[in-house]
């Protein structure tokens, strides 16, 4: 049975409600730093020139990771587009590394070109990532460059604007699948978009953001009693993903009609033309 405890907090905000960055080497834990070692080799290794920094985001930087079940999370800035660079040596790498290290769940490499990344007219999550939950390891720190970010519908809207996409896709990707590794991930990934949405739906009436799962559960389940099972159960398949893909197709078939309803709901209100990315 998936034991829920009480991990993660809300982000810290200053006196102008601007989100701060609580992401710090001292942070990150002694045991994660070889792995981190052996991502910023990799990364180097195959990117050369092209490569212009690399951040640790999520929980790990911020102190909270924890054995075995965290991930390390990157983002590669590059100087080329991504669409230039060869990416065929990613799942290899990935999975060997998570072979590697017991200490985490697994490795995701990303990248992003730096003239994207610092596009920050309109919201994007990339620079968002970057700007309030990540930290620097090599090169040169675009953070500062980048503009503040609230707990606001701009950040709302992100998770909000493609729910129903993500859901459907989730769903294709899981009718039919034999691939245990494939369904583990898929489940994990819905499921955390979904707790995060139920936060989205109250952003603009708390102004609080997180993107540890607890207390994101917690929060919506104020708003929203009578669903607090239905993502309680959203959270536990997030944490300890299960392989049965009729069991999570049933739960999206019922969860998921009901979160894009209040989503709609959500976009009516604080993005009618439904715009990808709202202006900051």
């Amino acid at each position: 049975m998936t034991e829920i405890s009480n991990i993660g907090r809300f982000c810290l905000t200053d006196t102008n409600g601007y989100i701060i960055n609580d992401a710090e080497l001292k942070n990150i834990n002694y045991e994660y730093y070889k792995v981190i070692e052996e991502v910023m080799k990799v990364y180097k290794s195959h990117l050369k020139n092209d490569l212009h920094s690399i951040y640790i985001r999520g929980s790990i930087p911020r102190g909270l990771g924890i054995h075995s079940i965290s991930d390390i999370d990157t983002i590669a800035v590059t100087t080329k587009q991504p669409s230039e660079i060869d990416v065929q040596w990613i799942d290899e790498e990935e999975q060997a590394l998570t072979e590697k290290y017991t200490c985490i769940s697994g490795i995701e490499f990303s990248f992003y070109w730096m003239e994207d990344v610092l596009q920050t007219n309109h919201f994007s999550i990339i620079p968002f990532m970057i700007k309030t939950h990540s930290v620097c390891v090599l090169g040169d720190d675009v953070s500062e460059l980048l503009p503040d970010y609230k707990a606001d519908k701009t950040l709302g809207n992100e998770h909000l604007v493609n729910l129903w996409e993500q859901i459907e896709l989730a769903k294709e990707d899981l009718i039919g699948n034999e691939d245990k590794e494939d369904i583990l991930d898929c489940c994990r990934w819905i499921m955390k978009i979904i707790v995060r949405s139920g936060l989205a739906l109250v952003i603009e009436k708390e102004h609080k953001y997180t993107r540890d799962l607890f207390p994101a559960y917690k929060l919506f389940s104020d708003y929203y009693p009578e669903k607090e099972s239905a993502m309680k159960q959203a959270l536990k398949y997030a944490i300890e993903p299960v392989e049965d893909p009729k069991e999570l197709v049933d739960y999206l078939n019922k969860m998921g009609p009901w979160m894009t309803k209040e989503a709609e709901k959500w976009l009516q209100v604080h993005n009618p033309k439904k715009l990808r990315n709202m202006p900051i």
